[in-house]
Order: structure tokens, then sequence, then C-alpha cells
């Protein structure tokens, strides 16, 4: 999520939400704003960042968003979520998305109301979290429900939530109709699962090599390195450490030592001692 507000500040050439590598493309850069006026100034900034689509997110739970009034907050404000989306789509000819989630409440009608308005303003594709707003990620997805949304919407509706496997994702893909996939942890926990989706869903000749946990971990904390200022590295360091220790049998020894971590060599150093011992799941 890029704040709106900060976003026309930010140095493409060293902020690390904008860095991009020539493979991010096509790339859709997700806008978090509640308020309109935000709105002409960062999409005048991503038009220069030559963004191929613009995404708006309704979905957010988090409080800290909704304090914003952002996020979430908007599903529970249909008339600012309008306003916002019209500004949007007056504001650029890119492809416009949003990210929304079903609800604070298994409330079809006002669902339906959300989408619909959305689609009415010009949307060109929509995403949906197949959880309420106060569900935690250990609640089963309702899948079913963007079945319903897929009924209401001529424009493209994207599934997200729960996709953590190949078998997930046809489970989903089955349940849902919907049109594509979102994913979402499952991702950040194997980078690896688009290659394989692509390939044994959508029939794509896109192979990947074997995956070694070890190298692609040292790999992140490289890439952490080069693109991330030194006060950033720990923390998104920890926070990936949460997902990925989640390949390894008793990876919550390894999420535990780095969370104590008092730097990033000490993590360095910590992880491979943990590789080391656990051989047989690397």
């Amino acid at each position: 999520m890029l704040p709106a507000k900060n976003l026309p500040a930010e140095n493409p050439r060293i902020s690390p939400w904008l860095i991009r590598t020539e493979a991010e493309k096509p790339l859709s850069y997700q806008l978090l704003t509640s308020n309109v006026r935000e709105l002409a100034p960062a999409v005048d900034a991503l038009h220069k960042l030559q963004a191929d689509a613009i995404d708006l997110n309704m979905g957010c739970p988090a409080p800290a968003v909704g304090k914003l009034g952002a996020g979430f907050r908007l599903m529970e404000q249909p008339d600012t979520a309008r306003s916002i989306v019209a500004e949007a789509r007056h504001r650029t000819t890119l492809p416009l998305t949003v990210k929304i989630r079903l609800g604070a409440e298994l409330d079809e009608a006002k669902l339906k109301s959300f989408c619909t308005m959305l689609q009415d303003e010009g949307i060109d594709m929509l995403s949906v979290h197949a959880r309420l707003k106060n569900e935690s990620f250990a609640r089963k997805p309702r899948w079913e429900w963007i079945a319903k949304v897929k009924e209401w919407m001529r424009v493209p509706v994207i599934v997200n939530g729960g996709i953590f496997t190949v078998q997930d994702a046809e489970n989903c893909l089955h349940v849902s109709g919907a049109d594509g996939l979102m994913l979402g942890r499952g991702a950040v926990i194997k980078p690896w699962l688009f290659a394989d989706i692509a390939r044994d869903i959508y029939g794509s000749s896109l192979a990947r090599s074997a995956v070694s946990l070890p190298a692609m971990y040292c790999k992140f904390v490289d890439l952490l390195s080069e693109f991330f200022p030194p006060e950033r590295r720990l923390g998104r360091l920890k926070e990936f450490t949460h997902y990925f220790a989640k390949n390894y049998k008793f990876g919550h020894r390894l999420a535990m030592r780095v969370q104590s971590s008092p730097t990033v060599d000490a993590v360095r150093d910590r992880a491979a001692l943990f590789f080391e011992r656990n051989r047989e799941n690397s």
C-alpha cells in the first residue's frame, strides 16, 4: 500500500516502495487514501512512474489504517468511496481496480450495493478478500461468497484469501468461479507458488529451478541490503521470517531466533545455524 498523501514526495530512485526491476511488468500500484484531494497528485506521480494500473485499497482492516478513514473504513462510508473512485477514474485512463473484503458482517444487499457502485463509477476489475473485517486468518475463507459477487459484476472478479498450494488455488477457483487469483501470505511463504499455479492451472510453460530454502532466504537478505535503508532492514526481515519459517517443521525456532536478533548480521548467523541443523527440510 502506498499512502497517497506521501507518494508525491517519494524519490523513485531510492524509495524501497517505488524501486522496480525490469521484470516487474505489468505493475499495478495500490493507493491508500480517504481524502479525494490527495488523488490528483498521487495519480500524477504514478503516471510519471509509468504505472500499468492503479489499485485502490478499500479492504485493509488494520486499526491504524481505519483511524485514517482509509482501507475497510471506506466500505462503511460508500459516499466517500464513490467520490474517491470517481476522482481516480477522472484522473487516469489506466486500468483502475479496487480491493475490498466481504464486509463487517454477512449482508448480501449491502455488499452488492457497494460492488455495483464501484462498477458504475468505472472500475475495470474488483479483488475481494473472502473474509469479514474482523475474521482472523485462521478462519476459513468464504470463497462461495465470491460466486455471488461474480453474478453481480460485469468486470473481472479476483479472489483473495486462503491460497497456499496449487490444490488450494484449484479448489478456490472451482468454488468461487472467480476470473483470477490474488496471493498474499501464501506467496510470502512460498514465492515459487506463482510459477506452480501458472504451470499447473493455466498451462504456462514457465519453468522454475529447484527450490533451495537457505539460498532463497539469503537472497532475500541480500535484496534488503540492496534496496532498503539500514533502519528498515531488520524489521522487514523479522516480518518476512515469520512467514518463511512455516516451510520448516520446526520453523518456529527460526522465527523466534530471528525475532530476538539485534542486527541483520546476527540474523544471518542464526539462520545459517538453523539451516545447518535442518538440512533435511532445505
